[in-house]
C-alpha cells in the first residue's frame, strides 16, 4: 500500500476572509437598496434614513455608522442607481430591433428609473445632491445613446439616425415619467409598438 504522502504547505496562502468586513458589506449593500426601493415607493420627502434602516433591516445606528448623514445616504444611492442602471444597459441583448425598442422602454419604465426621477426632484432642491445627480445622468445618458445605437444596429453616419435614436430615448423617458401617475400599460405597448415600426423604418437600408 502506497504511502500517503502528506501535502505541502501552500506557499501563498489566501488570506482568512473577514466576515466582520463582509457583514459591514452586506449591511451597506441592504441600505442602499433600501434607499433605492424607499425613493421609488415613497418619494424624497417619505425616505428618512429611519424608513430606510427599518426598510433594510437594520438599527438607525448602523446605518448611521455607514451613512452619518441623509445627505451621505442619498449621495450614495445616486451613485447606486447609475452604476445598476449602467449595468442594466451593459447586459442588454435583443434579436431584433423591435425586441430593442421595447427593452429600452422597459429600462425607463421600471423600479431603477423611478428612484432615479425621485433623485432628480429631490436634487433640485437639494444643492448637496444637484452636482452629483447632474454628473451621473450626464454619464448615464451617453451610456444610454451609445447602448441604444449598439443594440439597434443603427449607423449614424447617416442623416436623421442620431435624432432617431435620440427620439426614442426621450420618449421612453417620457413614458417612464407617466408610470409615475398612472398605469398606463396598455396604452405604453401601442405607443412602443409604433415606435419600433418607425424605428426599423428609419435604420433600415
Amino acid at each position: 500500500m502506497a504511502a500517503l504522502t502528506a501535502p505541502r504547505p501552500d506557499r501563498n496562502p489566501k488570506p482568512d476572509r473577514n466576515p466582520k468586513q463582509d457583514r459591514s458589506r452586506a449591511t451597506r449593500q441592504r441600505l442602499l437598496e433600501a434607499a433605492v426601493a424607499c425613493l421609488a415607493e415613497r418619494g424624497w420627502a417619505g425616505s428618512t434614513v429611519a424608513v430606510v434602516a427599518e426598510r433594510a433591516g437594520v438599527s438607525r445606528g448602523a446605518a448611521q455608522h455607514h451613512f452619518p448623514t441623509r445627505e451621505d445616504l442619498f449621495t450614495a444611492a445616486v451613485e447606486y442607481v447609475a452604476e445598476e442602471r449602467s449595468q442594466a444597459l451593459r447586459t442588454l441583448r435583443t434579436d431584433t430591433r423591435e425586441q430593442a425598442v421595447e427593452a429600452l422602454v422597459d429600462l425607463y419604465t421600471g423600479p431603477l428609473f423611478r428612484a432615479a426621477l425621485h433623485l432628480w426632484v429631490a436634487a433640485s432642491d437639494e444643492a448637496q445632491l444637484r452636482d452629483r445627480v447632474t454628473e451621473l445622468e450626464a454619464r448615464v445618458g451617453r451610456e444610454s445613446h451609445r447602448i441604444a445605437v449598439e443594440v439597434l444596429g443603427a449607423d449614424e453616419s447617416r442623416p436623421g439616425v442620431r435624432e432617431t435614436v435620440q427620439g426614442l430615448l426621450d420618449m421612453a423617458r417620457g413614458l417612464g415619467l407617466a408610470t409615475l401617475l398612472t398605469d398606463d400599460r396598455a396604452r405604453r405597448e401601442r405607443v412602443v409598438a409604433q415606435w419600433a415600426r418607425l424605428v426599423n423604418e428609419a435604420l433600415s437600408d
